[in-house]
């Protein structure tokens, strides 16, 4: 497997697990490395403090041995350097001379020095402080220039001291931050556990809605982000139980007007039949019943094209192009005047170029032509203008009631009066959703004279670009 592969599969491997571990870990971790960093500054801090003392107080006392060395007691007995001058159990003293001779105050074999001492017996170089190995043991070695002759004092220091008190150090905040470790991953497993109550929550409930498609609300406590969260999924539910209503209301709507036509249509075909059978019918009447037949397969037709128009939200093929919507409503008026020749249409359109579909806005506005032209009386008259980008229609017919006027553009919604005419009250549902979709609006109201006046109104501009 390659590195990619495996840097993926790891991802899944993460994200896999459950939301409180993942936040366990990264707590742990978290602290984890802030207890390293701390840990590491204080090692840091107190290594570097405790050789700065060490080398102050070497620097000190071989500077205040410099100055009590004469050249009579340092060539005393075998050439030793006299014992009182070391001061300390813990520090050996020497002294160098310039031409590399070495003196030590104790009997024990003296250290092998280097360059930069001698450097300070010369006269080279004011002072020095470094660490030297021999043996296998670290010391601290401070060089200081004698007053006379040439030379210089040196005081050496073990390191091994330090090194076991920095050891111990170590394995201290070694056990500390483990312990600190330990204790932030117990912490932070409690925390989200305690914290992710709610998510959990929210989840079982979720999976108890799957499982069941209860749509009620769920019980929202506190006000925070999970509460927001909860009070977001609350109003998906709401969306979604008025949406499977929405449905079931449509589906029982149009089960029930397709009920008719297709009950009336079964109907004539059983008279042509017995007809038939029984010698035939007067070529008048079989006109007539084969008439009806047809005007039920119609109304059938456009009833199932309603369905279609309002069961999707967008149409099925985006062609949008500037539309010219005076040319829409003179092909609308051409059309409803075939279908309803009992009534007069008066016609005053200008120039108003829409950016949209030309098939749905013409179906929109013959839906509200065939709604005037439905209700005008035989004679009467249907004054359709367009001006603005407001297309206005009124009719003469008996008008629209006060109760029926927040209403006219509900699905499958039919005024007591409208129920024994023809139409599935779907109509003007169709014409809402066109003016919506091209960010329009369409409004009902009465008209001065009594009748209907239906507004369509749509963005544009009065010559195309």
């Amino acid at each position: 497997m390659t590195q990619a592969g495996a840097t993926w599969e790891e991802r899944r491997w993460h994200y896999r697990r459950s939301l409180a571990s993942r936040v366990t870990v990264l707590t742990t971790m978290a602290v984890g490395l802030a207890v390293a960093f701390v840990a590491l500054g204080a090692y840091v801090t107190v290594r570097m403090q405790m050789q700065s003392s060490m080398d102050s107080a070497l620097i000190e006392r071989a500077e205040a041995a410099a100055h009590t060395v004469n050249e009579v007691e340092l060539r005393g007995a075998d050439y030793r350097v006299p014992s009182w001058l070391v001061g300390a159990s813990d520090v050996r003293l020497f002294l160098i001379r310039s031409d590399g001779t070495v003196y030590a105050a104790d009997q024990e074999e003296p250290l092998r020095f280097g360059d930069q001492e001698f450097a300070v017996a010369r006269g080279e170089s004011d002072s020095s402080v470094r660490t030297i190995r021999q043996d296998g043991e670290r010391y601290r070695v401070a060089t200081w220039p004698t007053e006379s002759h040439g030379g210089a004092v040196v005081l050496v220091q073990s390191l091994a001291p330090q090194d076991r008190v920095l050891g111990k150090l170590g394995l201290v905040m070694l056990l500390l931050g483990g312990a600190g470790v330990i204790a932030a991953g117990l912490a932070g497993w409690g925390v989200a556990r305690n914290g992710l109550r709610p998510v959990r929550k929210l989840t079982q409930v979720a999976e108890e809605i799957a499982r069941t498609e209860d749509l009620r609300p769920i019980d929202i406590e506190g006000n925070d982000e999970v509460a927001r969260l909860a009070s977001a999924f609350n109003q998906m539910l709401a969306a979604l139980s008025a949406s499977r209503d929405r449905q079931r209301q449509l589906v029982a709507d149009a089960g029930h007007e397709l009920r008719t036509p297709l009950t009336s249509l079964r109907t004539n075909l059983d008279l042509l039949l017995q007809a038939d059978a029984t010698g035939g019918m007067a070529p008048e009447s079989r006109v007539e019943l084969l008439d009806d037949v047809r005007a039920q397969i119609e109304e059938l037709t456009t009833l199932i094209g309603d369905l279609v128009e309002l069961a999707r939200e967008e149409p099925v093929n985006h062609v949008v192009e500037p539309v010219d919507l005076a040319e829409v409503v003179d092909r609308a008026i051409a059309r409803v005047r075939r279908r309803a020749p009992h009534v007069k249409f008066e016609v005053d359109t200008d120039p108003w170029w829409v950016t949209g579909e030309a098939g749905a806005l013409e179906r929109a506005v013959l839906n509200i032509l065939d709604n005037a032209a439905k209700w005008s009386p035989p004679g009467g008259t249907v004054t359709t203008t367009l001006s603005g980008g407001l297309l206005s229609v009124v009719d003469q017919g008996p008008g629209i009631a006060e109760k029926d006027l927040p209403h006219i553009f509900d699905r499958f919604y039919r005024s007591s009066e409208s129920r024994s005419m023809p139409g599935s009250g779907l109509g003007l549902s169709i014409v809402r959703q066109i003016a919506v979709r091209h960010s329009g609006r369409v409004e009902a109201s009465r008209s001065q004279s009594g009748g209907a006046r239906l507004t369509l109104r749509l963005p544009g501009r009065v010559a195309p670009d």
